[in-house]
């Protein structure tokens, strides 16, 4: 995959890893890259600085409809980021009901499938392209305190091997990346050491350029890898200690 003289779409493009994707594209040499957004005018400072080369672009991964406009719009897209998405901070029973768990899911899961479907075709038409799907360490190994957002990533991971196969044949690289904390709006709860958006987004473009299937982008994401390796079940006890939240009580 050449960065240069593509054209590029991120979702969830006008801030954090989404923005650094954006201009970490531009920089590379994209020709244009459309910021999404649920809502355009998040994105307009980007438009302003790089007018002509970066479009803001109406788009919730959760509305299929809204994806498919994108899909029917963005005819001349090669390189598709799926960085949109959602932690809305609740353990799995201690939400007050499922709905939380199935936003998680929506987003997470179902808005990178409904990318990867509308945009499969379109990738194919332009000679192969690829898609990078931004996950989490916590796709590796499930964060109790995390409740919904680890099962949804780890259902995004299975997915970015599945859409690699099917569309291998059309010359699609799909790449997954396993990113630890990073110093962005959803990681603010996240104590220690952090890293920056646009170092991912670098090692992101790097991976597509290198055909690389699955990268952790930093060290957090390298030491889960390694310690799931070496020890799964003392990691599962240090991730459980992560846990604070009262017993839950069932029956009378």
């Amino acid at each position: 995959m050449d960065i240069n003289g593509c054209v590029g779409l991120v979702t969830g493009g006008n801030r954090g890893i989404g923005e650094a994707f954006v201009r970490a594209l531009l920089a590379a040499g994209a020709r244009k890259v459309y910021a999404g957004s649920r809502d355009p005018q998040a994105a307009a400072q980007l438009v302003a600085e790089f007018p002509g080369r970066c479009v803001a672009l109406e788009l919730d991964v959760t509305d299929f409809a809204e994806v498919d406009a994108a899909a029917q719009q963005c005819g001349d897209v090669n390189v598709v980021v799926n960085n949109a998405g959602l932690f809305l901070n609740q353990t799995l029973l201690g939400a007050p009901d499922m709905s939380i768990a199935r936003q998680e899911m929506e987003v997470n899961y179902f808005g990178t499938l409904a990318m990867c479907r509308a945009f499969g075709p379109v990738l194919g038409r332009n000679g192969g392209g690829a898609i990078i799907n931004v996950l989490s360490a916590a796709a590796l190994v499930s964060i109790p305190n995390m409740g919904g957002y680890s099962p949804s990533k780890a259902a995004a991971r299975s997915l970015s091997a599945a859409v690699r196969a099917e569309l291998a044949g059309q010359g699609t690289q799909v790449t997954a990346l396993i990113v630890g904390s990073v110093d962005t709006r959803m990681a603010a709860h996240v104590e220690g050491s952090k890293e920056k958006p646009e170092d991912i987004a670098r090692a992101g473009l790097r991976a597509i350029t290198r055909g690389i299937d699955e990268l952790d982008t930093d060290r957090m994401a390298v030491e889960v890898r390694a310690a799931l390796a070496l020890d799964p079940k003392g990691l599962e006890k240090r991730m459980a200690r992560m846990l604070h939240v009262p017993a839950i009580r069932t029956g009378r």
